[in-house]
């Protein structure tokens, strides 16, 4: 895990984090918002398609600031602050967004304590 410190078990991490997200045999390298808020983690649509993530393996209504809306679901493999993880991600339009990615509380649940000061 390097230079992540470790805190009653958990991986303390800041609010952007560097993800490497597993797609078809490679890795592929992006810096991530880190969101207690989100309920569930986003990746952006285009960017996923890219990659080739997928299939959609179900949907579900989603509440945001822009109002609820019904988002594709995919599973994706990811790894943060040296973790491997497989989860799932809604997939949303983030294009006017700065991060691809937003990591929500189904992931940082899983051993993770957020320092905003880092």
């Amino acid at each position: 895990m390097g230079r992540y410190k470790v805190l009653d078990g958990r991986i303390v991490i800041g609010l952007a984090e560097k993800v490497l997200v597993y797609c078809n045999g490679t890795r592929k390298n992006v810096i991530s918002k880190i969101d207690t808020g989100a309920t569930k983690s986003s990746i952006d649509t285009n960017f996923a398609a890219e990659l080739k993530l997928g299939p959609v393996i179900k949907s579900r209504l989603v509440k945001s600031a822009h109002g609820s809306k019904l988002r594709p679901i995919i599973e994706a493999t990811i790894e943060l602050a040296g973790k491997k993880i497989k989860s799932e991600f809604t997939l949303a339009d983030r294009a006017h967004m700065k991060y691809r990615i937003l990591i929500g509380q189904n992931i940082l649940k899983d051993g993770f304590l957020i320092d905003p000061t880092k």
